[in-house]
């Protein structure tokens, strides 16, 4: 079963029978490309820009201390009891400030706790912090077969963009 059969049929994300228009190194290229053809008038709705060859990256932004992760915890904790307190003063009657600053202060010790038990647990294999990102390294334009050739001879006009028979 190839994985374009796996796409719902009615899902925009189909062609019933796509070909390999070109294949590009970055996605700006891939969308340079699909715009010239929308500014050709060519049927744009019969494209696909899909990123091939993913990976993930994981970029290191720090390194992570006990003290690090208590303030992280304690101000993730402390957004959390506000925005709480906020919520209960709406559909409370008494004391407004009062129950922000109580929500506030169990949001921060709950924010505190739990992120210091998730370090703990860790035990000093993860000592950083990070952000990740799957990113494709190629991006090849598929199109429907009936325009294919349409959108060869459209895009082999582009300069710089000459399309890749053996993608």
């Amino acid at each position: 079963m190839s994985s374009t059969s796996r796409v719902d049929p009615t899902s925009p994300l189909k062609l019933e029978f796509p070909q390999s228009l070109a294949v590009y190194d970055d996605y700006a290229a891939a969308q340079k490309a699909v715009d010239f053809l929308a500014d050709e008038k060519f049927p744009v709705e019969q494209c696909l820009i899909v990123g091939t060859d993913l990976k993930r990256i994981e970029r290191i932004t720090g390194r992570l201390t006990t003290g690090k992760v208590a303030a992280g915890g304690l101000a993730s904790g402390v957004w959390l009891g506000l925005f709480v307190g906020l919520v209960f003063s709406l559909f409370t009657e008494g004391e407004t400030f009062q129950t922000i600053i109580s929500t506030v202060v169990f949001g921060a010790l709950f924010g505190l706790i739990w992120a210091m038990v998730g370090y703990a647990m860790t035990r000093g294999r993860r000592d950083f912090s990070s952000v990740t990102q799957v990113v494709a390294t190629r991006y090849e334009v598929l199109v429907e077969h009936k325009v294919a050739a349409q959108a060869r001879e459209l895009l082999a006009r582009l300069p710089g963009a000459t399309p890749n028979p053996f993608a």
